[in-house]
């Protein structure tokens, strides 16, 4: 589960629309207590992170400059964090494969 909820507003380049959608998902995993999406949780979570996201992207665009930038990189920024996130969709996806082709494996 999420500690910190990063700071959008002020970057450059502005947040962008994948690191807006993943700030909306840390918030509803935050407040609802939902660390891990399942079938019964995965319709409500992703429409309220969709309409979280609408709301924020619209205010991010309302509101005034910042005079400073944040003063920590969102981790969607960080290479080291979008490594991870491309490991673990690799491994996902040979998962996936292992079971499209029948092979045995370990969950």
């Amino acid at each position: 589960m999420c500690r910190n909820i990063t700071t959008l507003r002020g970057l450059e380049p502005p947040a962008t629309d994948e690191e807006i959608q993943a700030a909306a998902l840390q918030f509803v995993r935050k407040v609802t207590g939902v660390s891990k999406v399942s079938d019964a949780t995965r319709e409500p979570v992703e429409q309220a992170t969709d309409e979280i996201a609408q709301i924020v992207a619209r205010l991010l665009e309302d509101l005034p400059a910042r005079r400073q930038p944040p003063p920590t990189v969102p981790p969607l920024r960080r290479e080291d964090v979008r490594a991870r996130i491309a490991a673990r969709q690799a491994a996902r996806d040979e998962h996936e494969r292992m079971h499209e082709l029948g092979i045995a494996h370990t969950h």
